[in-house]
Formats: structure tokens, C-alpha cells, sequence
């Protein structure tokens, strides 16, 4: 099973041509029911004298006034989020990426994914309802956690969304997907589901991503940077990622959003940035390994000498547990916790070593240039 979450970069491919054999065996089975309904027209034919109609007009539901339609739940969550979606158009060179960004200050600030507008030389954004693109910059982007902030060029007067309260999001709860999925005319594509679970951690070749959101809405090409939303239009997440399936594991109805949590910690970050504000991710000073007895945490693989995590008395082999009470479920949830923080930030570390708990803490430094 892989993760992918650069599935939005480029435009959608055209569909692949169905499997000639299922379609063979499809068109075999209309014709011989339209054979069949041939044969069986015949005798009914030669016992009636009569072959002209005689149904009359299709049976249709009483007219709806217009102030009743799209009342459900999903409905009123969907026309809420609208006008706080946009379509994103980059344009990197000869190849082009589009995606979904969601509205966050009425003169024009976007958030979006950071691998919808990676390495664009050009950004338009085309408001919902609307026809032509206006011209965005990119302020700053943030490539581990997945998360950029655009700005529209001279906007003002713009619908905001709201962001929900990361306490009352729950397993279970109801949710809806909301994107320009493949890139389609018209308004944003609208699916449902539910919070499958939260806390997930992905890692792939840009890092980890920590405080997930894993839903069985269904999430396509073009949704990237949109929002998960509950039933009051209020977003929980931004779609970012699906798990897709191979020839040993299968992975169904899997995709993940970057949960409203670390949407705000990072948006704060990126503005800050924005303003000049220069980042540095911590440093500790460890490699990791996966445990292999099928128990979670992350194994400490390697100590640099002189680092933070020496000076703290960790040692190969110890299994880190948690990191300032977060439970670590494997190395990605660890590189995570330490990329997020700042060098100066002390945290508390507990590991597992000979068999016994232990606690240890550790004063990060800055990441060293790569």
C-alpha cells in the first residue's frame, strides 16, 4: 500500500479505455436482451391486434418550491463552504498543477497545499461562481506539513471560512469532502463520509505528516487544499492525501486531511513567515528504526555524539514511547514532534530500555544546513 499525496499536481489524464473484455461481455448481454425482447415483442405482437402505446405521460413527484430544495444536512453544509473555495491553477515551466485552496481573510489570503503550488512560476485562482482567474503570489510554504499560504492580487470583500473547534471533532462524526475534483466545469464536487480516525501519521520521501484526519469520503485528483467539512460547514481538515492499493494490499475508501489543529499552528507560522519572520525546525540528533516485534514506538537506531539526544542519556536501542505525553506510534510520529518544534524547546521523552520505562529530557538545538 502507498500514500500519495501529490496526486492533484497535474491536470487529470484522459480516462483509461475500459478493459476490452468486460466491455465485450457487456454488449454480449445487451444484445441478446434486446434479442430476447425482440422475440418476446413478436408473440405478444401476434396475439394483439393493437401494436400502438397506450401509456400515457411519465409519473412525476408534485412540484417543489424552490425555498425546499437542498435542505439536507449535506446540502446546507456544502452551500455554506461554497463561497469560501477557489480553484488553483499553477504553472511551472510547461507543466501545470491544479487544486483547491479555501479562503481564510476577506483580502484575499489562501491555504492550500504546499504540492499544489511547489515550484510555481505562475499562480491563478478563479473565485466559485466566477469566470475569469485573478493573479495570486505565493507568501510561504511549509513542504513537511504539507501547507501553503497564497494571496489574491488587489481582493477584498471576500467570504471567509470557518474553522472548527479541534475539541469537538470525533470519531464517527459526519463529513464532507469538498473540491474541484479532475479539474471539472463548474462548482466544486461534493462527497460524503466519515471521521474513520484522527492522530494518523504519514511518512513519505518530504518527511512525515502528523495529526491526520482519516475519512472514507471519497478524495480525488483536484481536491488537494480543499476542505473536510462537518455538517455546519465548518472545516476540520484540509484534503491532502489517499492511500491507494497494490498488488499485495488492498486499500479502499482511505484518504486523509490535515487536521484543523495543525492547520491553524502551521497557518500562524506561515503568516509569521510571510511578515519575515525566519523558521528553524528543531534538532535532536537521532536516527530511528521501526520496532520489529510488532509493539509501537520508534527505535533509536543511531546517536550523534554531542547532540541534544546524547546530552539527554538517550542510547541505541532505547524505544521511544512518547514525547511531551504524545504517544509515539512509530518513527513518523517522532520526526514529526521534533520537526515541529524550535530549537530552545525542552521536551520530555519517555523511553523503553531493558524491559523498563524511563524518563529523559532533551533541549533541542537548530537543524543543521543541509
Amino acid at each position: 500500500m502507498s500514500f500519495e499525496s501529490h496526486w492533484a499536481d497535474t491536470p487529470p489524464a484522459a480516462p483509461a479505455a475500459r478493459p476490452r473484455g468486460n466491455r465485450v461481455v457487456a454488449l454480449l448481454l445487451v444484445l441478446a436482451m434486446s434479442v430476447g425482447g425482440g422475440i418476446v415483442g413478436g408473440l405478444i405482437g401476434a396475439n394483439s391486434s393493437d401494436s400502438s402505446s397506450t401509456g400515457g405521460p411519465l409519473v412525476t413527484a408534485a412540484p417543489v418550491k424552490p425555498e425546499n430544495v437542498g435542505k439536507t444536512d449535506i446540502a446546507r453544509a456544502a452551500a455554506t463552504i461554497a463561497p469560501s473555495i477557489v480553484t488553483i491553477d499553477s504553472l511551472t515551466g510547461t507543466s501545470e498543477s491544479v487544486g483547491t485552496g479555501i479562503i481564510v481573510t476577506s483580502d484575499g489570503e489562501i491555504i492550500t497545499n504546499n504540492h499544489v503550488v511547489e515550484g510555481a512560476t505562475s499562480v491563478r485562482v478563479r473565485l466559485n461562481g466566477t469566470t475569469s482567474p485573478i493573479s495570486a503570489k505565493v507568501l510561504a510554504t511549509d513542504s513537511g506539513n504539507d501547507l501553503a499560504l497564497i494571496k489574491l492580487d488587489n481582493a477584498k470583500g471576500l467570504t471567509v471560512a470557518t474553522f472548527a473547534d479541534p475539541a469537538s471533532i470525533a470519531v464517527g462524526d459526519p463529513v464532507v469532502a469538498v473540491g474541484y475534483a479532475l479539474a471539472l466545469d463548474g462548482g466544486p464536487s461534493v462527497t460524503s463520509g466519515i471521521i474513520s480516525a484522527l492522530s494518523r501519521t504519514l511518512t513519505d520521501s518530504s518527511g512525515a505528516l502528523n495529526g491526520l484526519i482519516q475519512t472514507d469520503a471519497a478524495i480525488s485528483s483536484g481536491n488537494s487544499g480543499g476542505p473536510l467539512i462537518n455538517l455546519n460547514g465548518q472545516v476540520v481538515g484540509i484534503n491532502t492525501a489517499v492511500a491507494n492499493g497494490d498488488s499485495n494490499t488492498a486499500a479502499n475508501n482511505i484518504g486523509f486531511a490535515i487536521g484543523v489543529a495543525e492547520v491553524q499552528r502551521v497557518a500562524s507560522l506561515l503568516r509569521a513567515e510571510a511578515g519575515g519572520t525566519a523558521r528553524e525546525q528543531g534538532y535532536l540528533g537521532i536516527s530511528l528504526t521501526d520496532r520489529k516485534d510488532g509493539g509501537a514506538g520508534a527505535v533509536v537506531a543511531e546517536v550523534q555524539a554531542d547532540s541534544p539526544a546524547d546530552k539527554a542519556g538517550l542510547k541505541v536501542n532505547d524505544i521511544v514511547l512518547q514525547i511531551n505525553g504524545q504517544a509515539i506510534t512509530g518513527q513518523g510520529a517522532l520526526i514529526a514532534i521534533v520537526r515541529d518544534s524550535a530549537p530552545g524547546d525542552v521536551i520530555k521523552i519517555t523511553v523503553e530500555r531493558d524491559g523498563k520505562p524511563k524518563d529523559l529530557s532533551a533541549t533541542l538545538v537548530a537543524r543543521p544546513k543541509e
